[in-house]
């Protein structure tokens, strides 16, 4: 059975309004969520340990997680996330998603691509000034990380870390510390 030249244009109008919506639904919305005022991209490239999160899917249960950043010619971000899940003696699993500094936003705002062509939002919310400690959250509040560039942090910067969580409208209620264990 051939559809109709009506019912064929009405199916194609339908195929055209979902894609916009898809390929709308990827555009980049300014962050409902405040980045750190400037974020210096060369300093803020390598390894970050994930001190606590509020997970997504892929990162429950992680242990010794890691987030590698390295900064390629053409602007992009090469993301290297390691991990071991459900344990310290469990398999490594890596992801390479890559990262897009949206322009104007003082490298504070990228955008996530793990699969093609969703990006997802990811907003550098704080850095101390050495660069060595980090916030990483969406304007959802449904995920955040707690990063530094050494496997432990002082329980006070941990909670002031925590605060700082709060102070942006998180519930911390998901909030896990990411066990972390490494070779002396």
């Amino acid at each position: 059975m051939t559809a109709s030249p009506a019912c064929a244009r009405a199916r194609d109008r339908s195929i055209a309004l979902l894609l916009v919506a898809m390929l709308a639904g990827c555009m980049h919305q300014p962050p409902t969520i405040t980045p750190a005022a400037s974020v210096e991209l060369p300093r803020f490239m390598g390894k970050w340990y994930v001190i606590a999160h509020i997970p997504t899917f892929a990162e429950r249960d992680a242990y010794n997680a890691v987030e590698r950043y390295e900064l390629q010619a053409d602007g992009r971000i090469r993301t290297t996330y390691t991990q071991r899940r459900g344990g310290f003696d469990a398999d490594e699993t890596t992801l390479h998603p890559i990262g897009r500094v949206v322009p104007g936003t003082g490298n504070a705002v990228w955008t996530m691509q793990f699969v093609w062509p969703i990006r997802a939002e990811y907003v550098i919310t704080y850095v101390d000034a050495d660069h060595t400690q980090t916030i990483i959250g969406r304007s959802k509040r449904d995920h955040a990380w707690i990063m530094a560039r050494t496997p432990s942090i002082p329980e006070a910067d941990y909670q002031a870390h925590l605060q700082r969580l709060r102070d942006m409208g998180y519930s911390l209620e998901d909030l896990r510390r990411v066990p972390q264990r490494w070779p002396e």
